[in-house]
């Protein structure tokens, strides 16, 4: 008979595996990639677009856990398979770039990429999100068409402090000099955990 500590010995792989596990599946025409843990789920799928020098990942973040988390496109790095490390820009530095350098046509197909992937995808459920910020630059503006500098600050991922039952989205963005991430890892910093998301080709689903 198998003492306890045997059982417990088998059970360890197991649970590591069940722990490590990403879940991936199609939505609104994207690739996402999904991960839980501590009770906070991640997921982001690439989107098939480039701003300026940017590669763009749309992201969900939903806290499930009993106290409150905090996140930030800071929390969020690029480790590609050659060592290199890609740190997510900080949402200032994004709605400043996209302001003075973006032209209106690359925004406005961001947006729309955006847009569809976001509400094509039955699992995000945002309570402070796109939505809500794309909301309150409309009535801060008094119009619904929205200027480069709102139409940054309603897309890109900010602070935002998560109480239990509550998520958010937006996009982070990566300066890549227009080539694409590669192969490595997307590494997060979230609810006292780090979330890695293994990448063979962030393209490879468009």
């Amino acid at each position: 008979m198998r003492s306890r500590a045997g059982r417990l010995l088998v059970l360890l792989p197991i649970c590591a595996a069940l722990y490590a596990q990403v879940i991936e599946f199609d939505s609104g025409g994207l690739h996402y990639k999904s991960l839980t843990r501590n009770g906070v789920t991640i997921m982001f799928a690439p989107l098939p677009v480039r701003v300026h020098d940017y590669v763009v990942l749309e992201v969900a973040v939903s806290n499930g856990s009993s106290i409150s988390w905090s996140v930030r496109p800071e929390d969020f790095r690029f480790e590609r398979a050659d060592g290199q490390t890609l740190p997510a820009l900080p949402a200032e530095t994004v709605v400043n770039t996209l302001r003075d350098k973006a032209s209106r046509g690359d925004l406005i197909k961001l947006v729309k990429t955006y847009e569809a992937g976001l509400y094509g995808n039955t699992q995000i459920h945002s309570t402070n999100g796109y939505e809500s910020r794309r909301q309150s630059a409309i009535a801060d503006l008094g119009s619904t068409k929205l200027n480069a500098a709102a139409t940054a600050s309603a897309i890109a991922l900010v602070l935002t402090k998560l109480k239990p039952g509550e998520s958010t989205d937006g996009a982070i963005f990566f300066a890549t000099q227009g080539r694409p991430l590669g192969a490595g890892q997307l590494l997060v910093n979230a609810a006292a955990e780090i979330f890695d998301f293994p990448v063979t080709d962030p393209a490879q689903h468009r």
